[in-house]
């Protein structure tokens, strides 16, 4: 809910400085980008006794087409966006995002293999896709990174 971002947008800032290379999000950009909206996508929090937001996990709807088959014409792919474990492992998170994706009628769930996630590919049963990605970066000040 909008009133859970400034924590949000806490977590995932903190998170995503760990990483050489990395996005620097305003409060209005993760509401934007994460405030769930059905159908686009969907963020989960994870609140302590006290009701304190310390895990976040999310995922984007990125359907597509199935063409010449008579009774499915869409399949339902949910994409792994960002994700924050502080108080369970990521792997304990990322199962719950399976879930929850599941619930809401996902027929896949994907995965990068970037940040942290290799922790959990694995043991999660993720298989390995068919292709490489590449990154084509504009409008970025970055660091000099060795590869």
């Amino acid at each position: 809910k909008k009133a859970d971002v400034p924590r949000v947008h806490f977590l995932v800032s903190a998170y995503l400085k760990k990483f050489q290379l990395h996005p620097e999000l305003s409060a209005d950009e993760i509401e934007h980008w994460m405030l769930p909206r059905k159908d686009v996508v969907y963020c989960y929090v994870r609140e302590n006794e006290k009701g304190e937001i310390n895990d976040v996990c999310s995922f984007y709807n990125l359907p597509s087409t199935v063409l010449g088959h008579e009774k499915h014409n869409q399949l339902r792919a949910a994409y792994s966006y960002w994700n924050v474990a502080n108080t369970v492992s990521l792997q304990d998170l990322m199962y719950d995002a399976l879930i929850l994706a599941k619930q809401r009628d996902f027929d896949v769930f994907n995965a990068l293999d970037v940040m942290e996630n290799e922790s959990f590919l694995k043991e999660l049963k993720f298989g390995i896709g068919d292709g490489f990605l590449q990154y084509y970066l504009y409008n970025w000040k970055c660091p000099k990174i060795d590869p």
